[in-house]
């Protein structure tokens, strides 16, 4: 991912509506991919009346490749795919901030801005997740230290609505730590 991303409002039930369809659909094409491709891999390769299992199951790997590459490659930038590409994008900017999770505390710790900064929109991107997922419980977990944070950056004097992931924070966070 070589651009930031931005936490955009959204509703955690039109989100999981939308969702559970995509996933009806691209389970629908996995199916129909996997038995067409495990059927032709029997008719082609395998043996009458003999074991075929291997080429029912090379049959349903190449099925789910290829459904990973129509929804990666023609099904991605269509509109209605839009809520599934945003919590894919949601989680995988939550998941390079806590790759480097260690250095960013690390720079908080120091009081530095850009972590300060960092942890705050992971912070705002997590309780999203949590949302749209349905899954508050979990979520009541980090309430204390969500607020903490936020009461010290607002004691430096920082902005505390950090929506958009910048690049440059997850550069400054490098440093610090081992």
């Amino acid at each position: 991912m070589s651009e930031s991303f931005e936490i955009r409002p959204m509703s955690p039930e039109l989100y999981r509506k939308q969702t559970r369809r995509i996933t009806l659909v691209v389970a629908a094409i996995f199916i129909a991919l996997a038995l067409l491709m495990s059927t032709f891999c029997v008719q082609v390769f395998g043996t009458s009346g003999g074991d075929n299992f291997r080429w029912n199951l090379i049959g349903v790997l190449a099925g789910l490749a290829i459904t990973v590459a129509v929804v990666r490659i023609q099904l991605w930038p269509r509109p209605w795919m839009a809520p599934a590409v945003y919590g894919w994008q949601l989680k995988r900017s939550l998941m390079r901030v806590t790759n480097v999770m260690h250095k960013v505390k690390a720079g908080v710790a120091a009081g530095d801005p850009a972590a300060m900064k960092l942890l705050r929109f992971y912070h705002l991107g997590l309780t999203q997740m949590h949302q749209l997922d349905g899954n508050s419980a979990d979520l009541n977990h980090h309430v204390r230290e969500i607020d903490q944070h936020r009461e010290a950056m607002e004691a430096q004097g920082l902005e505390v609505e950090q929506n958009r992931l910048e690049l440059s924070w997850l550069e400054a966070v490098k440093g610090y730590g081992k």
